[in-house]
């Protein structure tokens, strides 16, 4: 018997595994910096620079994204007040995309003290009138920026490089758009995902790829029109803790971070398993069943066809989209692909790519999600219990991924 320790949430749960059984996980970097050394950094680069610090926008991520934020933003603050910038002239941009607005608790939690005393605007993917167009990119995707962003003489994105299941990967440009995106054009990006010739999902969107990714060249290409001053890229650990921070702009060095992650995350596996147990890491990588796909996704790579994926996503906030869901009722996969052709909604990929895997694998979830839902999209919710018992008398071999939202098979 071998014992395993899997987080569920903000809990973590023992599993009693018998028998032999593969361990596929991440390596954790090696921690590298700290506030004062980051505060360092970010002066060495603003002393190089001699930006104009008249109006200062800063863009983080999300709850579902965080990256070190209580104890980073005020290292980033000092830096600044060493220029001479008064609060004042600092403002913040929450970049939500189309994820719900957060709680006044939740902003706490997630920027510190810091959200108290500067300005925060609480993205709205949904009112035309906050954005300016400034052309479109070739494959069509209007490019919108916030009047408010362009109105600042400085900008500064920061947040962690994570692998995306279907736009390569997430951080840094992403922060703009869609991270401050108009809500249509992140839904003409985000429908690059659907090969609309041959009918099925992009092969090219998958975590991990940019060259003949439509959605990240698409992504690309977008940057060129606005691009922020700083960006500084988060690498992160298995709990979420701050190892480095990488300070650069731009294309290149976006790439740079990216390798970086990847060396932590992606491992080469040539064999696929009967059976897969997954944890998507806890929260919050398992906050909604949106974020909770992501580790699904990855873990689904681990399982032969006809197998059982048996996966660990808590998901408290529920599914995370009011637009996923009616998905399930459209008829299928084909119906569902031809409505999404037509108009591309809200999280219709994540739709699309679920059919796909439940079709190919059998999918049993401990969630505390509702019966209801989870028989919609197809998965058979479990207990603990009833998942311990199957695992325990599985036939076959069995992988385990502790992370499941941060391993990707390469």
């Amino acid at each position: 018997m071998d014992r395993l320790k899997l987080k569920y949430g903000k809990e973590t749960l023992d599993w009693d595994i018998p028998g032999a059984f593969d361990l596929w996980d991440i390596e954790d970097p090696e921690p590298q910096c700290d506030p004062e050394g980051f505060f360092l950094q970010v002066r060495r680069v603003l002393d190089r620079m001699q930006p104009d610090l008249n109006r200062v926008g800063v863009v983080v991520a999300d709850k579902t994204r965080l990256c070190g934020y209580p104890s980073y933003l005020p290292a980033l603050l000092k830096a600044f007040k060493a220029q001479g910038v008064h609060d004042d002239r600092i403002r913040f941009f929450i970049a939500y995309g189309a994820h719900v607005r957060q709680t006044e608790q939740e902003c706490l939690d997630a920027y510190g003290p810091v959200y108290g005393r500067f300005s925060f605007v609480h993205h709205d993917a949904s009112d035309p009138s906050a954005f300016q167009y400034l052309g479109e990119t070739s494959r069509k995707t209007p490019v919108m920026i916030r009047k408010d962003l362009l109105a600042c003489t400085f900008v500064v994105t920061f947040g962690a490089v994570s692998h995306h299941y279907f736009a390569g990967y997430g951080g840094g440009r992403k922060l703009i758009f869609p991270g401050l995106g108009f809500r249509d054009a992140i839904h003409h990006n985000h429908a690059l995902f659907l090969d609309r010739t041959r009918k099925r999902l992009a092969p090219g969107c998958r975590p991990g790829r940019l060259e003949g990714n439509p959605v990240a060249e698409d992504l690309e290409e977008y940057e060129t029109f606005f691009q922020a001053h700083v960006a500084v890229h988060g690498i992160l650990d298995r709990n979420g803790k701050v190892c480095d921070l990488l300070v650069g702009k731009g294309h290149a060095d976006f790439r740079k971070a990216c390798a970086a992650h990847a060396r932590n995350c992606e491992v080469r596996c040539s064999k696929r398993y009967p059976w897969v147990l997954a944890s998507c890491g806890g929260h919050p990588r398992d906050i909604n069943f949106i974020q909770s796909h992501k580790g699904i996704e990855n873990a689904s790579r681990f399982v032969q066809d006809r197998g059982t994926l048996v996966v660990l996503a808590r998901c408290p906030d529920g599914v995370g989209s009011r637009a996923f869901l009616p998905y399930f009722s459209s008829g299928g996969f084909s119906r569902a692909f031809e409505a999404l052709s037509r108009q591309y909604k809200g999280n219709g990929g994540t739709a699309l790519s679920m059919m796909k895997k439940t079709a190919r694998i059998t999918i049993l979830m401990v969630t505390a999600l509702d019966d209801s839902i989870c028989g919609r999209i197809g998965v058979e919710k479990v207990s603990f219990a009833q998942a311990l018992k199957c695992l325990q008398n599985r036939k076959g071999t069995l992988a385990v991924l502790p992370n499941a939202g941060l391993v990707v098979c390469s």
